[in-house]
């Protein structure tokens, strides 16, 4: 296959997952066919086959590669701040921001996480769930790093507290609701750090 023809695929197949991802988050799981992604992304529903062996597989790879980007990106954000020598005030920043662009930009993927989650298999809602308290724990050692006065267990429930806070945004019904997107994302950032000093004292 040419690079141009590997590039086209993969580009197909990232538009059949933002599509399955909307749907199955407006529908539920079980109310989306594969003809209806299909007729999304512009093909057949057969036609999803050459890319996915079903719609089960594509809430896998929807679910555990979010989980995945999260922490990875997380621990790259952490790794990067560290290696240039800066606070760990802007490590825990950095973790903020990149979570405030998930929860602005991946929307559906959060509804898609707290409705459908129990459909995956066991092997791979085991692994979500690993990946998740991976995620969490590096937020709470960045945090503790922060605010040196922050027990570990209070430490723990603010940032999960956080996270319900920065996730909260899909409950709303659109995007219009929100004021524009850097204002939202700053509002959220002050809002999370205001949390967590909280937390330290």
């Amino acid at each position: 296959m040419t690079s141009h023809a590997s590039a086209h695929a993969l580009s197909r197949r990232e538009q059949i997952l933002r599509e399955a991802s909307r749907l199955f988050a407006e529908r539920g799981f079980h109310g989306v066919g594969v003809d209806d992604i299909g007729a999304a992304v512009g093909v057949s529903g057969p036609a999803l086959y050459r890319h996915f062996a079903g719609k089960d597989a594509m809430l896998t790879e929807l679910l555990v590669g979010i989980s995945s980007r999260l922490r990875d990106g997380g621990l790259r954000r952490v790794e990067e701040a560290e290696a240039a020598g800066r606070p760990a005030e802007e490590a825990l920043d950095a973790l903020i921001a990149g979570h405030i662009d998930f929860a602005l930009d991946d929307r559906a993927l959060i509804t898609l996480h707290d409705r459908e989650l129990d459909w995956l298999p066991e092997a791979d809602r085991k692994r979500v769930r690993r990946l998740q308290r991976e995620y969490l724990e590096l937020w709470v050692q960045v945090a503790r790093r922060a605010y040196p006065e922050l027990p570990e267990p209070r430490a723990r429930a603010a940032v999960h507290a956080v996270f319900g806070l920065l996730n909260s945004t899909r409950r709303l019904s659109s995007p219009t609701n929100l004021p524009d997107r850097a204002e939202t994302a700053a509002l959220l950032h002050r809002q999370a750090r205001a949390a967590l000093a909280a937390a330290a004292r």
